[in-house]
């Protein structure tokens, strides 16, 4: 049997049991939710329709597509694109791309702050950041920062940035400000091997970043009244930490080692490394519960999700997806957790009640990002 029959007969086995509207949240008629999954490979986005559960349609967006995001007060869904230097604007209501707004070479990360107005891509091969005007749908600034920028993180507070200079083994801190024209780099953190990931604490006051190329995460302390940006230590991980996943409450990040086939838990209070904990073979992403007791993690080598409780410090469950997953997401409800097989080209939804695969839905070649859109419509 191909995998393309396989997944039939998955679905045909899964969707008619009538468990979805059992156990399923019940939605007002004007309720619309969609999963956007950017596809590196075929240079589209899918969409999924997470209230019907089933693919709503796919759209053509720019070259090589590698990040999704979306924004809190308008309708709309930005996809960046790698290879042709530029932003897809998505209209959520019509499922239409509205605007494409050139950045520069090879961007690889979009950051959307809280209010909807900007955004912030990082240029890996600019050795730029590009900040956006969301309503204007055009770039209003370009700050300067290291080599290789792959990611361009926005503090809670929406003053600043960290952005992770990957061959530039380097983190940029750049201070916002009302006139974009006047954002700056403040200070450079050296010293971190292949910089990749980061992840600001809720009060702003503390930055962790992965550096991939070594066994450790940089503490670095953030400019307040008191202190300057300083670095507080680097924290012994495991091989090749390639992303740091931060609890909701603040309390703890979580970060995937991924040569180690571990997970490496960090208390963000005192900077203090716990155990590992052995998971699948090359972990590459992580996401915690919104109640802050699960970590799921997703196995890039084994196709596997595993699934962490967080109080008992253990691996529950080993839950079984697709070939090659890699990002990672909740639905709105939480109830649903997306995975998307950058292999077989399909995500998997996941039931988070039982940790039990729910159903399969297809994607487009090498899904590599994925955001999910709720909001009525009028």
């Amino acid at each position: 049997m191909t995998r393309k029959s396989a997944l039939a007969v998955l679905l045909l086995m899964l969707l008619p049991c009538g468990c979805r509207r059992h156990d399923f949240p019940q939605y007002p008629a004007n309720y619309r939710e969609f999963a956007y999954i950017s596809n590196g490979a075929d240079n589209t986005v899918t969409v999924l329709d997470m209230v019907n559960l089933r693919q709503d349609r796919v759209l053509a967006v720019g070259l090589a597509p590698v990040a999704v995001a979306v924004t809190p007060t308008t309708h709309e869904v930005y996809v960046v694109n790698s290879g042709s230097g530029t932003v897809s604007v998505i209209d959520a209501e019509k499922n239409a791309v509205a605007a494409t707004i050139p950045v520069h070479r090879k961007p690889s990360s979009i950051e959307v702050d809280a209010k909807g107005e900007r955004a912030y891509v990082a240029n890996s091969e600019s050795n730029t950041v590009s900040v956006l005007d969301l309503k204007q749908h055009r770039e209003i600034a370009v700050i300067g920062v290291g080599e290789g920028p792959g990611l361009a993180r926005l503090s809670p507070d929406g003053q600043m940035l960290v952005v992770t200079n990957r061959k530039g083994n380097s983190v940029s801190l750049v201070d916002l400000n009302a006139d974009a024209s006047k954002d700056q780099v403040r200070s450079v953190i050296p010293g971190c091997p292949d910089a990749t990931d980061a992840v600001v604490l809720p009060d702003s006051g503390k930055a962790f970043v992965a550096c991939s190329g070594s066994n450790f995460v940089l503490s670095i302390a953030l400019k307040n009244q008191d202190h300057a940006d300083r670095l507080e230590a680097r924290l012994k991980v495991g091989d090749a930490p390639v992303h740091l996943a931060l609890k909701p409450d603040g309390g703890e990040i979580f970060v995937s080692n991924s040569k180690s086939s571990t997970v490496s838990e960090i208390a963000t209070g005192t900077s203090e490394v716990g155990g590992a904990t052995r998971v699948g073979t090359l972990p590459v992403r992580g996401i915690v519960s919104a109640d802050n007791t699960l970590l799921y993690v997703s196995n890039f080598d084994s196709g596997t999700v595993s699934v962490y409780s967080i109080d008992d410090g253990k691996v529950i469950s080993t839950i079984r997806s697709g070939d090659g997953p890699g990002a990672l997401a909740f639905n709105a409800k939480g109830n649903l957790l997306l995975v998307a097989n950058a292999q077989s080209g399909e995500v998997t939804l996941l039931r988070t009640s039982t940790q039990t695969l729910f159903t399969l839905l297809p994607s487009g070649h090498q899904p590599n990002a994925i955001a999910v859109k709720a909001f009525l419509a009028q």
